[in-house]
C-alpha cells in the first residue's frame, strides 16, 4: 500500500517549521506543493514534478503534422505522444475545444480552458517566443522572431530579419531590425 506525501504533515528541512500545501501554476501547469511560512523554500509533490517534467520534454518537440480538407473545414492530426500525455492528464478528448487567432499567422486550440478560467485562485501567464524561416530555392529569405507575453505587454517584440547576411550583423551590432 502507497501512501501520498500530501497526506502527511511535512516540516521544513532549513527551520523546522511545519509546512503549509499550496498549489501554483507553473507555464499553465497546476502544481502541488508544500510552503514554509517562515523561509518560503518549497517542496513540489513528486508525482506533479514528473508530470510536468514530462510536459516540458513534451513542449520542446516540434511536431510536422498533415492538414487536410474534410468537407467544408481543416483538420490537423494531433500526433500520438500528445494525445497520450493528455489522456494521462485525464482530459476528455471528445470535449469542444476553444480555438482561436494568436497573432494572423498563429492559431491555438485550447483544452479544459473553461475550466482554467474559473479558477480564481490561480493567476496564470502566458510567455511566447516564436521563430519562422521562409526558405526559397533552399536559401533563406525571411527570419522571423516573435515574444508575447501576455501579463507585460510591452515586453512584446518582433524582429524581421531579410535573409541570414542580416540575421548574422543583427546578431554581430546587437541591433533590431
Amino acid at each position: 500500500m502507497t501512501t501520498d506525501i500530501f497526506n502527511n504533515t511535512i516540516l521544513c528541512g532549513d527551520c523546522n517549521t511545519k509546512m503549509d500545501k499550496i498549489q501554483f501554476m507553473r507555464n499553465g501547469f497546476i502544481l502541488r506543493a508544500f510552503e514554509c511560512p517562515n523561509c518560503n523554500s518549497k517542496i513540489i509533490h513528486p508525482k506533479d514534478e514528473q508530470e510536468y517534467n514530462d510536459f516540458m520534454d513534451l513542449k520542446k518537440k516540434e511536431f510536422n503534422v498533415k492538414m487536410r480538407f474534410v468537407g467544408n473545414s481543416y483538420t490537423v492530426s494531433i500526433p500520438m505522444e500528445i494525445v497520450n500525455f493528455m489522456k494521462e492528464q485525464e482530459r476528455i478528448l471528445d470535449d469542444m475545444v476553444r480555438l482561436c487567432f494568436n497573432d494572423p499567422h498563429s492559431l491555438s486550440l485550447n483544452f479544459n480552458a473553461s475550466k482554467m478560467d474559473s479558477d480564481e485562485n490561480i493567476k496564470s501567464r502566458v510567455i511566447q517566443a516564436k521563430e519562422y524561416k521562409v526558405v526559397r530555392n533552399n536559401k533563406p529569405v525571411l527570419h522571423v522572431k516573435q515574444v508575447y507575453d501576455s501579463a507585460d505587454p510591452k515586453n512584446n517584440k518582433m524582429q524581421v530579419f531579410r535573409n541570414d547576411e542580416n540575421l548574422k550583423e543583427a546578431k554581430n551590432n546587437g541591433r533590431k531590425n
